[in-house]
């Protein structure tokens, strides 16, 4: 019995060990959140910005937990640059709400205008 103990405790501690090794890596491989800026410029597309904020969000976050903490980094710094610089407070909360929606795991498509089609989804691109 107290080996079955010991041997799921040392499972527990190395899967955990094993996913807190990938963060740096994840977090790193931030692309996602330029890739979606670039696409976006291109696009120059009306009320489409906050489609690419839940793309980039998204996109990052699923390349797990390092990648979610550095979308949401970069997200809140640019926001709080964006206040800095006078963009509206309004702009920035809606904008901070279409980050949270990517980066937890939901569709970028709802943000998208209606009839619009951006030349660029996260289906599109490969790594």
């Amino acid at each position: 019995m107290k080996l079955l103990i010991a041997g799921i405790a040392l499972f527990l501690i190395v899967e955990t060990n094993a996913r807190w090794i990938n963060f740096p890596i994840e977090a790193i491989q931030g692309h996602d959140m330029w890739r979606a800026y670039n696409d976006m410029r291109e696009a120059n597309t009306i009320d489409a910005d906050k489609y690419f904020h839940a793309r980039g969000n998204a996109d990052a976050a699923s390349r797990g937990e390092g990648g979610k903490w550095a979308a949401e980094v970069i997200s809140n710094g640019r926001e709080w640059v964006q206040e800095k610089m006078g963009h509206g407070a309004e702009d920035s909360a809606a904008d901070q709400r279409a980050n949270e929606h990517g980066r937890n795991g939901g569709d970028p498509n709802v943000f998208r205008p209606a009839g619009h089609r951006t030349p660029c989804s996260s289906e599109s691109h490969e790594d």
